[in-house]
């Protein structure tokens, strides 16, 4: 198989058919495909609509569990040499897939992701995507220009080596690019949505921003978390002892007892703070060792039923 298509679905039954017809416009030029629909427990006649289309497979997720969840388990099903993704709205256009995988083989690239320069969404969401990629220059030294077009094609060892959940989509190209692989971006046209309803509010946003410390941390710690915590707990732990010394002093010439000072209570609080951090260091350090030396590993996710047509 040379392409694996896949496409997350949730509740945009008015858009399924034409989606279809368009991807198969592209990639009947292209040859040797499949398409994967990944229907993320939507709660209207998606999965209905996706049944009358032929020689697709849909994933049908036991519920809803979100973008990154649904993208997961279409790049697990993936048969292909290379995976191309998009989302299920109708606001990324398929024809623009020849230019994405032309770059990836032109350039000897591992991901050629889409840029939506000239953006179609309202202006709310415009602030919040620009706010977001603020965030993420600053904290994880992220300079691609659009992380949130799910317009992109992979090659299979890129697209095979991730494991995601939360809202972890929005970092894809970063973890990608801590794993070695390469990164190249191509300007896409962008669509305004006609059916449906965006699923981008300000909920993800906050969501995203709590998966962009943590991936931050995967980064930096994963490894080692007694770096990261036993330093905050050194720096703690010392920094406690500076304010128990001045009141010892304090103590020693007469001006104050001990019971009486506020910085023998602000240092002996400071050490109990730094002694937490490096044992919880030590803890998280062993968690982690454990967890990697063992088989069984809860699924994230559950697929209802995987339908072949």
């Amino acid at each position: 198989m040379k392409y694996s298509v896949i496409v997350p679905i949730y509740e945009e039954e008015g858009n399924i058919k034409e989606l279809d017809k368009e991807i198969r416009e592209v990639m009947d030029k292209l040859g040797n495909y499949e398409i994967i629909y990944i229907n993320d427990g939507s709660k209207d006649n998606s999965l209905k609509e996706l049944k009358k289309l032929s020689k697709t497979v849909i994933v049908n997720l036991n519920r809803n569990y979100g973008q990154s969840i649904a993208l997961d388990a279409g790049f697990k099903q993936a048969q292909g040499d290379i995976i191309i993704s998009l989302d299920g709205d109708l606001q990324n256009d398929p024809k623009d897939i020849p230019k994405l995988l032309e770059k990836l083989e032109k350039d000897n690239l591992d991901v050629v992701a889409g840029w939506r320069k000239h953006r179609k969404d309202k202006s709310g969401i415009k602030i919040l995507t620009k706010i977001g990629r603020l965030l993420r220059r600053i904290i994880i030294k992220d300079d691609v220009h659009d992380t949130g077009c799910t317009l992109r094609v992979y090659r299979k060892e890129a697209a095979k080596s991730l494991d995601l959940w939360g809202e972890m989509h929005r970092y894809i190209l970063a973890l990608l690019r801590w794993k070695g692989f390469t990164i190249g971006e191509v300007v896409v046209n962008h669509r305004p949505r006609t059916q449906g309803k965006t699923k981008y509010n300000y909920k993800k946003m906050y969501k995203g921003f709590i998966d962009l410390i943590y991936i931050w941390f995967l980064n930096k710690y994963s490894n080692r978390p007694l770096h990261m915590f036993g330093g905050l707990g050194l720096i703690s732990f010392f920094a406690g002892l500076l304010p128990i010394i001045w009141s010892i002093y304090q103590k020693i010439t007469g001006s104050l007892p001990l019971n009486r000072s506020g910085w023998f209570f602000l240092g002996f609080f400071l050490i109990i703070i730094g002694v937490m951090f490096f044992c919880f260091g030590i803890l998280m350090d062993l968690t982690i060792r454990t967890n990697l030396n063992t088989s069984h590993v809860e699924k994230r996710y559950y697929v209802r039923e995987l339908i072949k047509r």
